[in-house]
C-alpha cells in the first residue's frame, strides 16, 4: 500500500472490498430517518470465532462536505477488526450539536447491533481527519457525559469509545481563529489567507466570540481523567487548523493523566498523502492494536523522513 505525496489528498476512497469481507452499506443508524447523511457503511470479516473490535472512521470536509466513501480502517480488517465509515448531517442542514449527536447515535446503534454483526461492544475506536478529527476527539472527551441530548434508538447503550485517533482536528473554538490569524502573518506568500468561516458556520455564531457555543463544541472542554487514549497527527504548517490546537489538547490530556501521543508532521499543511503512507498507518494500527486488542506494543514516533513533507522545487517538475 503506497500513495503519491501531495498536499491536497485526503483519505483514499474505498475501491475494492478485500476477499472474505462482507460490506453492509447505507445502514441507517437513526431508524426512520430519510436523511441520507445519517448512514454508515460496515465492513465485517466473514469468518471470525469471536466478536471483533470496531474502528469507526469519520470523514472531514469542514462539517459541510465529503462523504463516507473513505474508510482507512478497512486496511486493518484482515488483522481482526471490523471497519465502519459514517456520515453525519452537514452544518448547512443542521447546526451543532447535530453532528456529534449523529456520531453518538451511530456508536449506540453499533452496540445495539453488536450480536447481529459480530462486534465487540466493549472495544470501539474512532478515527477522523479535520472535521472528522474534531468529532472523533469530541466523542472521546464527551462520551458518557450526557452533554448532548441523545437521538435515535438504543439510548440505553453507551456512547463512550475506548481509543481516539485524531488527524489534525480542531479542539478549542475559543482560540482557533486567533491562532489562525497569528499563523497567517508568518506564512509564505503562496499560502492561502486564513479563513475561519467553517467554525462559525458549524455553531451558527462567531467562533471565539460566542463563548457558550464555542465552549460547547470544543473537545478540550470535556477532558477528564476518564477520557480514552489519544493518538494525534498534525501538520506543523496547517493553514486551516493551527498546530497549536493539538498542542492545547495534549497538555489538557496530560494534566488529567490520559495517555496521549502527538505525532507532528513537519512542514505539512492541511491534509495530504503523507498521512496515508505505510509508516504513518503502521503507527495508527499499533495504537489500535494496543488499546482495542490489548496487544503489548510500544508506540514509536515516526522517523524524521516519514514525518517531514519536502516541498517540491521547480526542478522536480522538469
Amino acid at each position: 500500500m503506497s500513495f503519491m505525496w501531495s498536499q491536497a489528498e485526503a483519505a483514499p476512497e474505498v475501491r475494492d472490498v478485500p476477499p472474505g469481507v462482507s460490506a453492509y452499506r447505507d445502514l441507517t443508524y437513526v431508524p426512520g430517518s430519510t436523511d441520507e447523511n445519517q448512514r454508515l457503511d460496515l465492513y465485517v470479516p466473514e469468518h471470525s470465532a469471536k466478536p471483533l473490535p470496531v474502528i469507526i472512521y469519520i470523514h472531514g470536509g469542514g462539517w459541510n462536505g465529503a462523504d463516507k466513501r473513505s474508510c482507512p480502517p478497512l486496511y486493518f480488517v484482515k488483522d481482526g477488526y471490523v471497519a465502519a465509515s459514517l456520515e453525519y448531517r452537514f452544518s448547512s442542514k443542521a447546526k451543532f450539536p447535530a453532528q456529534i449527536q449523529d456520531c453518538q447515535a451511530a456508536i449506540r446503534w453499533l452496540r445495539g447491533n453488536a450480536r447481529k454483526y459480530n462486534l465487540d461492544p466493549d472495544h470501539i475506536g474512532v478515527w477522523g481527519e479535520s472535521a472528522g478529527g474534531h468529532l472523533s476527539a469530541l466523542l472521546g472527551t464527551a462520551g458518557g457525559s450526557n452533554a448532548f441530548e441523545p437521538i435515535g434508538e438504543f439510548k440505553e447503550q453507551s456512547d463512550r469509545v475506548q481509543a481516539v485517533c485524531d488527524f489534525f482536528g480542531p479542539t478549542d473554538f475559543m482560540t482557533v481563529i486567533e491562532q489562525g490569524n497569528a499563523n497567517a502573518l508568518k506564512r509564505r506568500p503562496k499560502w492561502e489567507e486564513w479563513k475561519g468561516d467553517g467554525y462559525s458556520n458549524l455553531i451558527g455564531a462567531k467562533a471565539g466570540v460566542d463563548v457558550e457555543k464555542s465552549k460547547a463544541v470544543s473537545p478540550i472542554q470535556y477532558v477528564s481523567k476518564s477520557s480514552p487514549p489519544f493518538l494525534i497527527y498534525h501538520g506543523t504548517w496547517d493553514q486551516f487548523v493551527p498546530f497549536q490546537q493539538s498542542e492545547e489538547l495534549v497538555k489538557k490530556l496530560q494534566a488529567n493523566k490520559v495517555e496521549v501521543m502527538l505525532q507532528p508532521m513537519a512542514n505539512m499543511e492541511h491534509s495530504g498523502a503523507i498521512y496515508w503512507t505505510e509508516p504513518a498507518l503502521k503507527l495508527v494500527k499499533a495504537f489500535f492494536d494496543r488499546h482495542l486488542q490489548g496487544k503489548k506494543v510500544d508506540l514509536q514516533p515516526l522517523s524524521t523522513k516519514d514525518s517531514t513533507f519536502v516541498w517540491p522545487t521547480i526542478a522536480d517538475h522538469g
